[in-house]
């Protein structure tokens, strides 16, 4: 009988490989655990992001449109935000509010027909959409 042979040690170079895959793995269990708050919140409102709907939100009488063949309207004001909806070339939506180079513009029924929903449940009123998809309607 032969003894047991002790595991070979990892080289270095295997390890720097494995070092990406391990932090892809561990950072997204991590974030969970230390904003439990954020995530049971917006568990409660149906996956919605933050400020996906304020009834208080009246429009400011200026309008964008988008110019590209597609225009992605977010829930948040953040690239990395989910897409509630695809706006088509040509739509003219009103401006709600600025924050920095986001426009947060209010939504509309006609938008379920022409564009192209990503996720958008029945009671978001508005989106996001960055300053340097549309143009100002004059």
């Amino acid at each position: 009988m032969h003894a047991p042979c002790a595991p070979a040690r990892p080289s270095q170079s295997r390890i720097r490989r494995l070092l990406p895959l391990v932090w892809c793995l561990a950072v997204p269990v991590v974030l969970q655990l230390s904003l439990p708050g954020i995530v049971s919140a917006q568990q409660q409102r149906g996956g919605q992001a933050a400020g996906a709907q304020d009834p208080t939100l009246k429009p400011t009488g200026e309008r964008v449109r988008v110019p590209t063949s597609h225009a992605n309207i977010q829930a948040s004001p953040s690239s990395g935000a989910q897409i509630l909806v695809l706006a088509p070339r040509g739509t003219v939506l009103n401006v709600l509010a600025r924050d920095k180079e986001w426009i947060r513009v209010q939504l509309v029924p006609e938008l379920r027909k022409t564009g192209i929903v990503m996720r958008w449940y029945r009671n978001e009123t508005s989106g996001w959409m960055h300053d340097s998809t549309v143009e100002i309607v004059k």
